[in-house]
């Protein structure tokens, strides 16, 4: 499937019919990158806490409304000592150390760390022939059956069987620029997931079994370019 070269790693590429249609050289600082499972985790996690709203919020018992007036007397009743039926103690009453919408859960990253912990996933993928090189994605036309064709004729030439059946999206598939014909016949198929190569990242990534990159000459190109 691939072949070490000095500086490059040779890597087949394929047409819509299934068919190999010439050889691609893979930057190693790209797709031979060490994997860093410490940088990896540190980028997905921040990514996922970027994607908190922080919305959630309880009000504490100077929040809740009513509680003005003292429940019952303090002496003489049997009962224990109360001040406001707003306590937190009481239903209807204020929440002791809930979450507040104030938190604030952004985690700042680099652009050379999501880089780098990118390149490190793309190699992992490559090692594990996760990835799969499509020369182009174009239709002539919108055509969701002529799209699932496609997605046979390269599982069938990559002995990737979920790209071909799976219920689940279990591909990434990374279009290189806007093509309003070929996402709207491949979205509708449920074991693909669409993406643009600049939104590439490693979270999404991860998050997909495999990875079918489109145009895989000016792709890579970009890609070398974000390291």
């Amino acid at each position: 499937m691939e072949a070490k070269t000095q500086s490059k790693i040779q890597h087949k590429i394929y047409d819509q019919k299934g068919a190999e249609v010439g050889m691609i050289d893979l930057p190693l600082k790209v797709f031979a990158a060490k994997w860093r499972a410490d940088l990896v985790h540190q980028v997905v996690y921040s990514m996922q806490s970027n994607k908190r709203a922080g919305t959630a919020d309880t009000k504490d018992r100077g929040e809740v409304r009513g509680g003005g007036k003292k429940p019952w007397k303090q002496k003489g009743t049997g009962r224990a000592r109360h001040g406001s039926t707003r306590s937190p103690i009481w239903v209807g009453g204020g929440v002791t150390h809930g979450p507040l919408a104030e938190k604030n859960y952004k985690r700042k990253v680099s652009k050379k760390m999501r880089a780098q912990a990118l390149f490190s996933v793309l190699s992992k993928k490559l090692k594990d022939n996760e990835i799969l090189f499509v020369d182009s994605l174009s239709t002539s036309a919108i055509n969701t059956k002529g799209a699932a064709t496609i997605a046979k004729n390269l599982a069938k030439a990559s002995g990737w069987k979920p790209l071909a059946n799976s219920k689940k999206p279990r591909v990434l598939t990374a279009l290189f620029a806007r093509d309003e014909k070929a996402e709207k016949s491949f979205r509708n198929l449920p074991q693909l997931d669409i993406v643009f190569l600049k939104n590439l990242n490693p979270m999404d990534v991860l998050n997909h079994q495999y990875l079918l990159i489109e145009n895989p000459t000016e792709s890579v190109k970009f890609l070398e370019a974000r390291g």
